[in-house]
């Protein structure tokens, strides 16, 4: 067998492998409106990219002083986000192809998501790439979301694959830091530029400090089967 196939690789799915940050942040404000908060805006919403949805929706519901419960404003949340997600998800062209070649290497893949588990078999469906990424671990299954490591050696056990031979994909800081916690490599795409200097992706094997407009699947594709060194 060779190096890429003992290798399991783990997705981020929000603003790693699809732009769903324009529907996440359209979903929240329009929740928030709901319950009387307007003025949410897209620098505000940047602050919670990477954190789990409802990690995010306590954080607000504490900002703003909601007295719903967290439960229903999750709820709320992801009922508005399918709903969007549905007419529209894209997928980032270099990240379609990057999971093609993998899956073509019979390089074994996963995906580890904030989202919840409806919410990821949606997208992931709408967008086919269900076809090529068949197994998720959603924050719902785990007891604490990123930056603590659990979903992403929830994501390794139900693989059958040690941390040390996971190489884990994310976009923002609290992925990096949950995978560097976890034991395992790093590629990061910063979905925010302007957080590519952020001391968590320094943890990181292999940076594309511009984001997606710098991704290349051949440059992660040889990087992630080359042999970790030995410690």
């Amino acid at each position: 067998m060779s190096t890429a196939q003992n290798t399991l690789v783990i997705f981020d799915l929000d603003g790693t492998l699809v732009d769903s940050e324009p529907n996440y942040y359209e979903a929240g404000r329009r929740v928030l409106a709901q319950y009387g908060v307007t003025g949410f805006d897209w620098e505000q919403h940047t602050r919670f990219i990477g954190i789990g949805t409802r990690e995010t929706l306590t954080a607000l519901r504490r900002e703003y002083g909601i007295d719903a419960p967290v439960d229903e404003l999750l709820a709320a949340k992801n009922r508005a986000y399918l709903e969007l997600a549905k007419e529209r998800t894209d997928v980032f062209p270099g990240m379609r192809d990057f999971v093609k070649r993998l899956h073509a290497a019979g390089v074994p893949m996963t995906v580890a998501s904030g989202s919840s588990r409806e919410t990821i078999g949606a997208v992931l469906a709408a967008t086919g790439l269900d076809a090529l990424l068949t197994t998720f671990v959603s924050a719902e299954e785990v007891a604490a979301g990123k930056p603590e490591p659990d979903i992403f050696l929830e994501a390794a056990r139900r693989r059958g694959a040690a941390p040390a031979n996971c190489v884990v994909l994310e976009d923002a800081p609290p992925g990096a830091e949950a995978a560097h916690r976890a034991g395992m490599r790093c590629v990061a795409i910063p979905y925010v530029p302007g957080t590519a200097g952020d001391p968590a992706f320094a943890t990181a094997g292999l940076l594309f400090a511009g984001g997606q407009s710098d991704f290349s699947a051949e440059a992660a594709y040889d990087w992630i089967v080359r042999p970790t060194p030995a410690t």
